[in-house]
């Protein structure tokens, strides 16, 4: 049964707006000192999951360390990122890397939290924002090469995928959203 539209993921969803609306709450989960350990726990679990999976090499590669060769029911779709570590069996193009390198650096700035929110977010990778902000084409959502330029496109570095994420947030807040 897929998760998208569950009770489990409507339950998400309720439980991030409620936290969310508590300023303190948000400004402490998020805090470098709370998300930052959280993010080198998902990195250790990636990189024991992904050894014990992985017949290939573990390495790092266009900004991730990678452990290729997983069995593909290992993780979702082409590949996971779970904190600095991408689990692939194959998908490992330089535009491919680009879009897990940016959700390496949203595991770094979220820390455990990203589980939460990434399920809040939807299980439909075109409407989930940070599918969005790592970039659809690059990622593989969205059909046609991958691109440089436009919307879609995952940006060269981490802070340009902020810079992106803030302006677009700063947009919705405008137009009354979120």
């Amino acid at each position: 049964m897929p998760i998208a539209g569950s009770r489990f993921e409507r339950g998400t969803q309720s439980l991030v707006r409620r936290a969310s609306r508590t300023r303190w709450l948000r400004v402490l989960v998020l805090h470098p000192v709370i998300a930052r350990p959280g993010y080198w726990f998902a990195t250790l679990c990636g990189l024991i999951w992904g050894t014990v999976l992985s017949l290939g090499r573990i390495r790092p590669e266009g900004g991730v360390i990678v452990a290729r060769k997983c069995p593909r029911w290992a993780f979702g779709r082409g590949g996971t990122t779970i904190g600095a570590v991408f689990l692939t069996h194959s998908a490992l193009s330089p535009g491919i890397l680009e879009h897990e390198a940016v959700h390496r650096a949203q595991w770094k700035r979220y820390g455990l939290a990203l589980i939460p929110l990434y399920i809040a977010a939807g299980q439909t990778g075109t409407r989930n924002r940070f599918e969005i902000e790592a970039g659809l084409k690059r990622g593989g959502y969205t059909h046609g090469a991958p691109t440089t330029t436009g919307a879609d496109a995952a940006p060269a570095n981490v802070d340009a995928a902020r810079a992106a994420h803030r302006a677009r947030t700063a947009r919705a807040h405008r137009r009354g959203g979120r």
